[in-house]
């Protein structure tokens, strides 16, 4: 574009108009001296200036710019040596300061943020340095944002790229690691024995709970059952005792026939002890015998009587 104006110019026959054209691009600021002094600053598009007198002493852009930090050693506070580089965004807020304040403006920046990294990473732990990355980043942009004020520049981001411990600290945090997981898998594994077992125990004290009920249950029925068992046969018994009581009273001559049935009664219950292969011992009353043998010797001679 300024080859163009000038080209122009030179074309309207104004050479020495020609000279003094100056065209600033979009997102470019200059600065102009007038015989060796600072005399204004340029903005973009088109400026002219006096041929002989001024000149453009420094042309830069105002845009963001990146600046790359290279790797460099550091020492944690725990003398652990590392490897640290960085990325700096930074941009040009007033050109006039960065061109008269600094003679490098960009070698002065990378030295400065490669004492502010060293002096960071001295007051921390290697452990920290892994941890609070985010935090270091804050600190380097707020101390470097305010030693870099006097030059004109603003540093708008700063960011911890790579932190590298030497080879023999690798080695160590490798081993280190691979024992916490070792102890966190022989917790974890622990903690699921002792779960089990827990459990266990629970799932026998349950089933000891639920066998104890359920017996205490059966205990209750059966008891309930038997004593059913005696009221009904009680009942039975009072009623039969009824009907006897009632037929003896209508016919006094059945009289011989309950003692038959009586004596008949009493000697099959000692059939049924003496057939028993347990030991035994039976007490009977002779009194009782020499009646039912009486009982019975008189009923079969007055059936043989009758017949």
């Amino acid at each position: 574009m300024e080859a163009l104006f000038t080209a122009i110019l030179l074309a309207l026959g104004g050479a020495s108009l020609a000279g003094s054209v100056r065209i600033i691009n979009q997102g470019n600021e200059a600065l102009v001296e007038r015989l060796g002094s600072y005399d204004r600053k340029l903005s973009p598009g088109l400026n002219f200036t006096l041929p002989f007198l001024e000149r453009i002493a420094y042309q830069e852009t105002i845009r963001e710019k990146v600046l790359d930090i290279p790797p460099q050693q550091c020492i944690t506070r725990d003398n652990v040596a590392i490897t640290v580089d960085a990325v700096v965004y930074w941009r040009i807020v007033d050109l006039e300061k960065a061109f008269y304040k600094v003679q490098n403006l960009q070698a002065a920046m990378i030295n400065l943020v490669l004492t502010q990294i060293r002096a960071e990473m001295g007051r921390l732990e290697l452990d920290q340095t892994f941890t609070a990355r985010s935090e270091i980043n804050e600190i380097l942009l707020r101390e470097l944002d305010i030693a870099t004020d006097p030059w004109g520049v603003k540093v708008t981001r700063v960011e911890l790229r790579d932190i590298v411990p030497s080879k023999a600290v690798q080695e160590s945090m490798e081993l280190q690691m691979s024992a916490e997981r070792r102890k966190r898998a022989a917790i974890l594994t622990s903690e699921g024995e002792r779960e089990s077992a827990v459990n266990s125990a629970r799932g026998r004290a349950e089933a000891q709970v639920l066998e104890a009920e359920a017996q205490q249950k059966a205990t209750i029925l059966r008891a309930q059952a038997a004593r059913q068992e005696q009221v009904l046969k009680a009942q039975a018994t009072a009623e039969a005792l009824q009907v006897i009581a009632k037929t003896l009273q209508a016919d006094p001559s059945a009289r011989e026939a309950l003692q038959f049935l009586m004596a008949q009664h009493y000697l099959d219950t000692g059939a049924k002890i003496g057939s028993s292969s347990s030991s035994k011992v039976m007490f009977m009353d002779p009194r009782n015998i020499t009646a039912t043998v009486e009982s019975i010797r008189a009923i079969v001679g007055e059936a043989n009587g009758n017949a």
